[in-house]
């Protein structure tokens, strides 16, 4: 019922707007701006980027006004155009550098390339072993260290998640650390 009044309240708006209303557009702002804005959070932690953007799409509603082509669902064009906005940002600054092109010499010697491969055998070969080792330790074991390594979660979150007191979750835990060293050495 709350959606079908926000609705025809926008509906009604946009067309005061398009007739030429500012009042109307401001009151549009007043009921978008701060759902754009948590929308806009959950696509870039930069604030004034977002900002800036979030004002660039009302600046483009607001220059489109007279066009004959009427916004049918205002909150799902806002959206997207923040999107749209927002990646268009994240391109040009990504493809943008203060420095020019040719300033940059780029040669990757057989060094580079070698030093990378060995990295990339000796991280696999350490997944492997970790794999391994885990294999020693019981399921609950594996369980809890997955969650607290892992996971990064806290003995809190734990107990909560294993059912399990506190205390039964650190012994747990240590005996998991002390197969663990075992079957290292």
């Amino acid at each position: 019922m709350a959606t079908n009044n926000l609705k025809d309240r926008t509906q009604r708006l946009v067309a005061e707007f398009c007739k030429g209303d500012d009042h109307a557009f401001a009151e549009l702002y007043d009921m978008y701006v701060q759902m754009l804005y948590n929308y806009g959070l959950k696509l870039t932690t930069d604030h004034e980027l977002l900002k800036d953007c979030i004002h660039d799409v009302f600046v483009k509603v607001y220059s489109k006004r007279n066009e004959k082509n009427a916004i049918n669902n205002l909150c799902s064009y806002l959206l997207i155009s923040l999107k749209n906005r927002l990646l268009d940002e994240f391109r040009r600054h990504t493809f943008s550098t203060p420095n020019e092109v040719e300033e940059y010499e780029y040669r990757r010697s057989a060094d580079d390339v070698e030093r990378e491969y060995i990295a990339l055998e000796g991280e696999q070969k350490n997944v492997a072993k970790v794999a391994h080792l885990m294999k020693n330790l019981t399921r609950r074991q594996r369980q809890a260290i997955t969650l607290y390594y892992l996971e990064e979660r806290k003995y809190d979150e734990i107990c909560v998640i294993m059912n399990m007191n506190y205390h039964s979750v650190r012994n747990l835990m240590h005996r998991g650390m002390l197969k663990l060293r075992e079957a290292a050495v």
